[in-house]
């Protein structure tokens, strides 16, 4: 089984408008509201790779029942800690021929009794798991070292973890004794972590080889259209992807490719084909109009247009 944990969950709500009307009223037809978060997207894709998942995190208020509600009609299980702030919303306002205008909350702050009510319950929840995926920010009242707390957890069961977040959070990880078993930088976030430029693909080669990243095993950066570069211990590899001509919505596809990595790591491949798996699930996730959504009838297709060459 794979857990995700998604710390600063939200009701994602979608406005589609032909155009925004600034300082005027805009009326809206259609509305979607989903349970969002990287980790919950994570879930909805390790499902639909008809893979056992469980979702946790902090939820409360009225927001986070109807979250868990959500998540029941999606079938996918969930263990989340409740918490007396109330989870938050987020609003995308789709317009003006592709434009997306974002109003993000910041969400609850979380208490240390309930910091150490979630502990409690993730100490017995990776009892149950073999893979753990830590997606997404941290909310407030959290230190950036908590994933690296998590992590240390999940290490001592013997449970793999990757890691999808940036900033003060993922260095403070990197920076820990216990780190994560695979990260997913984009190269602004690798250029931030290391304090270097890289324009070309050797510099990028030449970066993952740095100490900071030594300890952990698998490192991966996206490069979009490009593909990805990973860093598998002291092999690297190449994915090259096929172009795609109807791509519909991109937003999430990276929480799809860590869906992918996750079930591959879970399922015991090796680096070409975890590669190959994350990657092909980046691209269905592309396909499709719902974020953290993929069609599994057309996995094999395009996992099989997917080259990767060892560099």
């Amino acid at each position: 089984m794979i857990l995700t944990v998604t710390l600063n969950p939200s009701i994602d709500i979608s406005y589609p408008l032909d155009h925004l009307h600034i300082d005027d009223v805009n009326r809206i037809k259609q509305v979607r509201r989903t349970a969002g978060g990287k980790g919950l997207n994570v879930a909805r894709v390790v499902s639909e790779l008809e893979e056992d998942v469980i979702a946790t995190g902090f939820v409360g208020g009225n927001y986070g029942e109807e979250l868990k509600q959500l998540l029941d009609r999606d079938g996918i299980q969930h263990d989340f800690t409740p918490i007396a702030g109330d989870t938050r919303e987020c609003i995308a306002i789709l317009h003006d021929d592709g434009n997306q205008t974002e109003i993000l909350e910041a969400g609850p702050t979380i208490s240390q009794e309930e910091r150490s009510a979630f502990i409690e319950n993730f100490k017995r929840l990776i009892q149950r798991v073999e893979v753990v995926a830590f997606s997404g920010s941290l909310p407030q009242g959290l230190k950036p070292g908590f994933y690296a707390e998590l992590i240390a957890l999940c290490h001592k069961q013997g449970v793999k973890t990757l890691l999808d977040t940036s900033n003060a959070s993922l260095e403070a990880s990197l920076h820990a004794k216990e780190t994560p078993y695979l990260i997913k930088p984009n190269e602004s976030e690798l250029e931030a972590l290391l304090g270097k430029s890289i324009t070309n693909g050797d510099e990028l080669k030449q970066c993952l080889q740095d100490d900071l990243l030594s300890p952990i095993e698998c490192v991966v950066v996206s490069l979009g259209k490009g593909g990805a570069l990973g860093k598998f211990q002291d092999h690297f590899f190449k994915a090259n992807i096929p172009h795609l001509p109807n791509v519909v919505n991109p937003v999430g596809s990276g929480d799809a490719t860590i869906a992918g990595f996750a079930v591959a790591i879970q399922q015991g491949l090796k680096p070409k084909n975890i590669m190959k798996y994350g990657m092909t699930c980046g691209m269905l996730n592309a396909l499709e109009a719902t974020t953290g959504h993929i069609d599994r009838s057309r996995f094999q297709e395009l996992f099989d247009q997917i080259d990767i060459k060892e560099v």
